[in-house]
């Protein structure tokens, strides 16, 4: 509710005076009760006293009694603070204000205490559902409060549910990534691979080799690099990358391949005409960045989001015991 001129909150008593008609009439009127015997001259008389007092309906009152609201939860572990992966805020708000919701965000930095109060809290105010989401592919426990509403995982999946769930198509981006390569002449080609296991490990390497086959070209172990997923991995790596006679690589994410850019550099080869380089996730912040910008192949975080939104009121489909699998689209730049 709005406040009248003494700052208090204007009433629906006070609504009710001025139009000379009942609080249940107001009520009827504000609320669009369906099948309420009011007659015009009163609904019109209701109408003029709410825009001329500035009465506002109570949403959580309004919420309790209709069993829902106009609010969608977002849970999420930590992409509120981190740049990239809060476009899945960004995608999700934009999805949900496009149908008449609004967001309703926590971000609870992987505490479970405040994971829990976060979602009771969304559950007391009666939000349509819930997107649980994690800033990096993985899997996930949902947790238990989830079922009590409709919920999507987000950037995450739990293998003892079948939940519906909304992830990158690792597989995919590893494919496109390579054939970045394979399209620029490029036949020996290493891919520097994280060593924690994760669906983007196992995924982006099977791209990796998909390419290669359907290229005709022999997939060599040999040229599969495991490195630290940070700058340092891949800094690392140089060394091994000028051992192996490769003529490209394909990191695993763009910090690898920003430290693998100072390892080459250190070495005396020169990007892309000694060796072309993509990356993965195009964290603007370094792959437009470097010198040259790097090619890399985009985590689609903006569209993650909006899909998230997209399953939770119905409007997409997720598979069956699958995830929704998002396409991660190719960002080219001067690395090759």
């Amino acid at each position: 509710m709005s406040a009248d001129r003494s700052g208090q909150p204007v009433t629906m008593r006070q609504v009710a005076d001025a139009a000379g008609v009942s609080i249940a009439t107001v009520s009827h009127v504000v609320n669009d009760k369906k099948g309420a015997r009011i007659g015009p001259g009163a609904r019109q008389r209701v109408l003029e006293a709410v825009r001329e007092l500035g009465y506002r309906p109570n949403a959580l009152a309004k919420n309790l009694s209709s069993g829902s609201s106009n609010f969608i939860g977002l849970v999420a572990d930590a992409i509120a603070t981190t740049p990239f992966a809060g476009q899945i805020i960004h995608g999700a708000q934009d999805e949900a204000w496009k149908h008449g919701y609004v967001l309703l965000v926590a971000n609870t930095e992987g505490d479970l205490a405040a994971e829990e109060a976060a979602i009771s809290m969304m559950l007391e105010h009666k939000v349509r559902g819930i997107l649980y989401s994690t800033w990096y592919h993985r899997s996930v426990v949902a947790p238990k409060t989830l079922h009590e509403t409709e919920y999507v995982l987000v950037d995450c999946f739990d293998e003892k549910t079948p939940a519906p769930a909304v992830v990158p198509d690792e597989r995919q981006g590893g494919r496109t990534a390579t054939r970045l390569l394979l399209d620029a002449g490029h036949t020996r080609i290493a891919f520097v691979n994280t060593t924690t296991p994760s669906p983007a490990q196992s995924g982006r390497l099977q791209g990796y080799r998909q390419a290669l086959h359907d290229a005709g070209v022999e997939f060599d172990p040999d040229l599969v690099i495991r490195a630290q997923p940070q700058q340092e991995g891949g800094y690392a790596a140089a060394e091994r990358i000028r051992e192996l006679g490769v003529s490209a690589v394909f990191c695993h994410n763009d910090r690898v391949a920003m430290g693998l850019y100072d390892g080459l550099r250190e070495l005396g080869l020169s990007i892309p005409q000694d060796i072309a380089v993509v990356g993965f996730d195009n964290q603007e912040v370094i792959a437009a960045h470097l010198r040259p910008p790097l090619s890399t192949v985009a985590l689609p975080h903006y569209e993650i989001g909006a899909a998230g939104v997209r399953v939770l009121l119905g409007l997409q489909a997720a598979p069956d015991g699958e995830p929704l699998l998002i396409s991660c689209p190719a960002v080219p730049r001067s690395s090759i």
